[in-house]
């Protein structure tokens, strides 16, 4: 296809990403995506970016919540060299047992075809990692040196499978699905991300093909160096940008809801019909992504609307979420929060007049450690940073500051922080009622923040209120207002 520059307007097609759960459970994928009724045989003039069957990068890499240590975990470890070997013999079974799920109604062939297809894969990477352990048992090599290389393979391994596995099974229903290779396994040369999009689709016809890219791009400097886990997203989005996209869609397991229904209930959880790039980015704080900021950025910049469906009810229209949305009243579109959060707080009699001194050294830990800041809140003599980590990484940035201050009191809390969040949150009195609604519910508030942007207001917590918290907010601040199907309909 011929590639639009920046000034051109966009075309009729759409860029559409599916998640790893919903990718798992392909018939209802195949139904209500690729071959929805609804499209009338209009399968044709949108792309596909697909993520890694759910749980496979976990296998690959390390379990996104729980940090159980995957193939890459336990080979830059390299104290038991047979640990990896049979995770990656774990992952060999767990990926032909999927194959066979995928492909057994279409005969022994598919399946071996499948099989033969990701196993000439499989056996590259693991013949790479042995060529690199044993590389690395010579005294002039060390393994750090070749580790993001060896996560950007395994990472890459996810995304192919899905990707490939997903085109063939189109094609056997029928549909001209082509299989669009952007990892860059058997590539020579180092190019930039948009230079490796740009190249596999040229020539496509979208009148005609419907591509299925990979969720994992190569690019020169790493593509997990920056984005770790949100890569796919990436893809998702410079696809869109580079081939003018009218429209970028994500269809996940679930609808984008006013909170979470496992802990308001289904029946209280109202989707969000619209909404703006802005409370995406406050979501992505929270660890709750619509979708990762960085290629949210991309989207807003070349006002290319997101929406984001939910897989299992094709006939919603869903989130529609624009760069210039605001909501025609004032009114919170979720509550949302984190839990896992620490406080660290450092207290110093010597900091009145000298916070910019204490911030910088502060901040210097942070980032040393590689932690993320959620919020922070200071005044004369204390700065706390809310940090989404784990508590050995905030020992030791604890520990590095009581080095840089030993006479100031640093301690440490674990914490929550829900927040609500809107386009618009100038409504009068809406700190009063949100507090009096926690109060009433038990919660004590320990801290509170409200910018002047009155896009959302976060309140810090106990961590064991977070569920009450949830509920108590919601019920005052969505709840009340009885918005019917979704707020806001797109």
């Amino acid at each position: 296809m011929t590639l639009p520059d920046s000034s051109t307007q966009p075309t009729g097609h759409t860029v559409e990403k599916i998640g790893g759960t919903s990718m798992s459970q392909f018939d209802a994928v195949r139904k209500n995506i690729f071959m929805n009724p609804a499209l009338n045989g209009h399968y044709y003039q949108r792309v596909f970016v697909v993520s890694a069957y759910s749980g496979i990068t976990n296998m690959l890499l390390e379990h996104k919540k729980t940090g159980q240590p995957g193939i890459y975990a336990l080979f830059s470890d390299a104290e038991e060299q047979q640990s990896w070997r049979d995770a990656f013999d774990a992952l060999r079974a767990r990926i032909l047992e999927i194959n066979r799920d995928l492909f057994s109604a279409h005969g022994e062939q598919q399946i071996a075809e499948a099989n033969l297809f990701i196993e000439n894969r499989l056996n590259d990477a693991s013949k790479v990692l042995e060529d690199v352990a044993s590389l690395c048992q010579h005294g002039h090599f060390a393994l750090s040196d070749y580790l993001q290389t060896v996560r950007e393979m395994l990472a890459s391994i996810g995304e192919i499978h899905s990707a490939w596995n997903t085109a063939r099974l189109l094609q056997l229903h029928g549909l001209n699905a082509c299989f669009v290779d952007l990892s860059g396994w058997a590539s020579s040369k180092h190019v930039s991300l948009d230079e490796n999009i740009q190249r596999a689709f040229e020539g496509l016809d979208l009148q005609t093909q419907l591509p299925i890219a990979t969720g994992y791009s190569h690019c020169e400097g790493g593509l997990m160096a920056i984005f770790d886990r949100g890569y796919s997203e990436m893809i998702f989005s410079r696809i869109a940008v580079l081939t003018g996209a009218r429209e970028a869609i994500i269809h996940k397991e679930f609808h984008l809801s006013s909170a979470d229904p496992g802990i308001v209930g289904e029946s209280k959880a109202v989707p969000i019909g619209r909404t703006n790039y802005d409370v995406a980015d406050q979501l992505a704080n929270l660890g709750m992504e619509a979708i990762h900021p960085r290629a949210a950025k991309g989207l807003r910049q070349n006002n290319i609307h997101l929406r984001v469906k939910n897989t299992f009810e094709p006939d919603h229209s869903g989130t529609l979420i624009t760069r210039d949305y605001v909501s025609d009243s004032p009114c919170v579109e979720i509550v949302a929060g984190r839990m896992g959060v620490y406080a660290i707080e450092l207290f110093d009699q010597d900091m009145v007049g000298d916070l910019s001194h204490y911030e910088e050294k502060f901040l210097s830990q942070i980032m040393r450690f590689k932690a993320q800041v959620i919020n922070k809140d200071l005044n004369a003599n204390t700065i706390t940073h809310y940090l989404s980590a784990n508590l050995k990484t905030v020992k030791r940035i604890q520990a590095a500051m009581a080095e840089l201050f030993p006479d100031a009191e640093i301690n440490v809390r674990k914490v929550c922080i829900v927040s609500a969040i809107g386009s618009d949150l100038k409504i009068p009195g809406m700190l009063a009622r949100t507090a009096k609604a926690l109060a009433d519910a038990g919660v004590d508030i320990l801290g509170v923040h409200h910018c002047m942007r009155q896009v959302d207001m976060q309140f810090v917590l106990d961590e064991e209120d977070y569920n009450t918290a949830v509920k108590a907010m919601h019920s005052q601040l969505v709840e009340v207002y009885n918005h019917g199907r979704a707020i806001k309909l797109a």
